[in-house]
């Protein structure tokens, strides 16, 4: 029996906390809907067009002190522009866009984590996103202390190393990380709470499955 995709092109958001094996999943799902036959993007927030990853430079640069407001809409500046020179196309030409964090991150991060009011934060991801929204979004969770010491191994640093978020307390990152959970409570159809603790394969074939129910009319 012929196996039919229920769309096109899915936008597939992939979240959590610092050391969580983001980036190496969403590079592991890339290849996986490509070995589908699946036409598919990877990019990244903030960042993924030129002007965003100028501003990416300047909120993970940790040299620069930046305002807990200024922070947010510089996130928000980058945003906007990446969903209109890479989201908003690539989705039009039926290519399925996978983005390494996404406005979840926000409310985690800026909400959660830095307190600012959050009802503010959701009027301005609406207003970056207009009526763009994930198809997906995969919420890796990993405990605070475990993820920072896998980001510190990445960069070959210290805890008290790496970029201006990475060197946030722990306090700061045990909020994040309530702020992620709470949000995959909250929107259970759209987020997927994937468990790391198993490793980078397992966790590789949780989203698979979790991918397969998407993707796929069975």
């Amino acid at each position: 029996m012929e196996i039919k995709r229920k769309k096109k092109a899915f936008f597939i958001t992939v979240e959590g906390c610092e050391g969580s094996g983001k980036t190496t999943q969403a590079k592991l799902l890339k290849e996986y809907l490509q070995e589908k036959g699946i036409e598919v993007i990877l990019t990244r927030e903030p960042g993924g067009s030129v002007v965003a990853e100028q501003i990416r430079n300047i909120l993970l640069n940790p040299e620069y002190k930046v305002s807990s407001v200024c922070e947010l809409m510089l996130y928000e500046a980058a945003r906007a522009q990446h969903l209109e020179e890479i989201i908003k196309p690539n989705l039009k030409k039926d290519v399925t866009v996978i983005c390494d964090r996404f406005t979840d991150s926000t409310l985690a991060y800026q909400g959660y984590g830095r307190g600012l009011d959050k009802k503010m934060i959701e009027y301005l991801n609406a207003a970056a996103c207009g009526k763009i929204t994930p198809d997906l979004t995969l919420y890796l969770d990993v405990n605070p202390k475990d993820g920072l010491k896998r980001a510190a191994s990445v960069d070959k640093g210290s805890l008290t190393g790496g970029d201006r978020i990475e060197k946030e307390s722990i306090n700061f990152h045990n909020k994040v990380r309530q702020g992620f959970l709470e949000l995959a409570q909250k929107y259970p159809e759209r987020i997927k709470k994937i468990d790391t603790k198993n490793g980078i394969e397992e966790t590789h074939k949780n989203i698979v499955e979790v991918i397969k129910d998407l993707i796929y009319n069975v």
